[in-house]
């Protein structure tokens, strides 16, 4: 069946504006990883994609976001993982079990290796990212407590939820860093995935004890 001409044309723009972010946030990342973070302009970002400094803003309200520009797709996982849920499978486990399926699935933020090693060194050396990756983490963890709270069936404020979500985060989050470290000493892809699951088996555990009689658990 024909699809409506203004649907068809919706969707070609759609993957025009897809297409125009993927090229600038390519030309960001490059000329970061080639001179760091705070010694490109936006500017220069656009030159290099071949569009104007205001289609930059247009995609992308400030700098860091170029650099993190798949923040939005890594909380919209936990969200679906968690809104999708097997209902005989807790929360938490469901997060555990997310994790293992993203690793195998290679998704490009949770890679180890010599590509994604530009991406920690850029965020290492910079100050004003390091500071954009903790306000990310504790975005997300508020958005967290409340989904687990909703797959749960509590409250959206409940303090249970919101120590589940912090806990998990701070989990994942020691989990990535040794995961990247330990693929930086060996360039060994295999040990870095298996170091970044063990952690996040082990930080789940504790979670599940400490949220034991719980909704979550």
């Amino acid at each position: 069946m024909t699809m409506p001409a203004d649907e068809t044309a919706s969707d070609r723009r759609s993957r025009k504006r897809l297409a125009t972010r993927r090229a600038i946030s390519l030309a960001a990342d490059r000329l970061f990883f080639e001179r760091g973070f705070e010694n490109v302009t936006v500017d220069e970002i656009a030159a290099a994609a071949d569009v104007g400094r205001m289609t930059v803003f247009n995609h992308f309200p400030r700098k860091e976001d170029m650099f993190f520009d798949r923040d939005e797709e890594a909380r919209e996982t936990l969200r679906d993982a968690l809104r999708q849920r097997d209902a005989g499978v807790s929360p938490i486990e469901t997060l555990r079990l997310l994790a293992h399926r993203l690793v195998r699935q290679q998704t490009p933020y949770l890679l180890f290796s010599t590509a994604s090693q530009g991406f920690i060194e850029t965020v290492e050396n910079s100050e004003t990212l390091k500071a954009r990756a903790r306000a990310i983490r504790d975005e997300i963890a508020g958005e967290l407590a409340v989904v687990l709270a909703e797959a749960a069936g509590q409250d959206p404020a409940d303090p249970s939820a919101k120590l589940a979500a912090a806990m998990l985060l701070a989990s994942w989050s020691v989990a990535f860093i040794e995961a990247h470290r330990t693929f930086r000493q060996g360039r060994d892809t295999a040990k870095a995935r298996a170091v970044f699951l063990a952690l996040v088996d082990q930080g789940s555990l504790g979670v599940k004890a400490a949220m034991a009689g719980t909704a979550y658990a």
